[in-house]
């Protein structure tokens, strides 16, 4: 298509809702919905969550615990990144969390309030807190890039402890 060509056709951006804008977004409200997915009980809320939070075609990106990088050392591998791509596999990956953490009662996930955001990326911290309180079992990092229409894109997780 030649440059004059385009000037010709209509611009329509069929990706962002009507009246949502990338600074419309609140990132507060975004990372509360983000943590409550990974606490959400009932499989069919927990689906329609990942669907509003993530793009069709969104990565998950974990760069795992400490443990399970020197164990794949131990087997030869220099480098160790878990990849969960696509709403099917994003689903697969906060049901396993769920299961494991937080289905016994024992864990429940939570934002530490620090929600900060440049352009289209978010960051904030969580903790994974045992459900009837204590201390604090583990924690991380969350990066999130944004797309137009405000929904996760890309997704870095550090889990720091």
């Amino acid at each position: 298509m030649t440059a004059g060509a385009a000037r010709l056709l209509p611009h329509a951006d069929h990706s962002q809702p009507r009246g949502t804008a990338m600074a419309d977004i609140d990132i507060h409200n975004l990372t509360d919905r983000y943590v409550a997915v990974w606490n959400e009980p009932d499989a069919e809320r927990r689906r329609a969550a990942i669907r509003g939070l993530w793009s069709v075609d969104a990565v998950h990106v974990l760069q795992p615990p400490q443990e399970i990088l020197q164990t794949a050392e131990g087997l030869g591998f220099d480098r160790l990144v878990l990849e969960a791509r696509g709403h099917h596999a994003l689903e697969f990956r906060v049901t396993r969390a769920y299961e494991e953490f937080v289905a016994p009662g024992t864990f429940v996930f939570r934002s530490r309030g620090n929600t900060d955001r440049l352009h289209d990326v978010v960051k904030f911290n969580w903790e994974m807190a045992p459900r009837d309180g204590g201390e604090v079992a583990g924690g991380g990092l969350e990066i999130l890039m944004l797309g137009p229409d405000g929904r996760i894109v890309s997704d870095y997780q550090f889990i720091e402890g």
